[in-house]
């Protein structure tokens, strides 16, 4: 093999491993704060859950024909109502209220 086409290929090998690093380090991986979960519930959900459960927002968790019944319904779900509500929670704050539900009713296995 051409010295050239060595350094080149050993250049691209390089860029490769940076940008992979690079991608890794702009996502980090963030521990889901069940107590944060809950002030964005308290703030966010109560009141439009309450609304359409006459007035008792836990009713959408403890129906019987409940929507969620898996850990990844529930961060879909909590993810659907972020974008219907124009919340703005970061990836992480839906990871937030997905442990916190998770924790007060749902009781999914890790």
């Amino acid at each position: 093999m051409h010295t050239s086409l060595k350094s080149f290929l050993a250049s691209a090998v390089a860029v490769g491993a940076l940008a992979a690093t690079s991608a890794s380090a702009q996502q980090p991986q963030v521990a889901a704060n069940a107590a944060a979960g809950k002030q964005l519930h308290d703030k966010d959900c109560v009141a439009c859950h309450a609304r359409r459960f006459d007035g008792d927002a836990t009713k959408i968790y403890l129906r019987a024909d409940r929507r969620v019944n898996t850990p990844a319904q529930l961060r879909a779900q909590v993810a659907y109502c972020n974008t219907e509500l124009g919340a703005g929670y970061f990836p992480e704050d839906e990871e937030h209220l997905a442990a916190y539900l998770n924790l007060q009713y749902y009781k999914f296995k890790p």
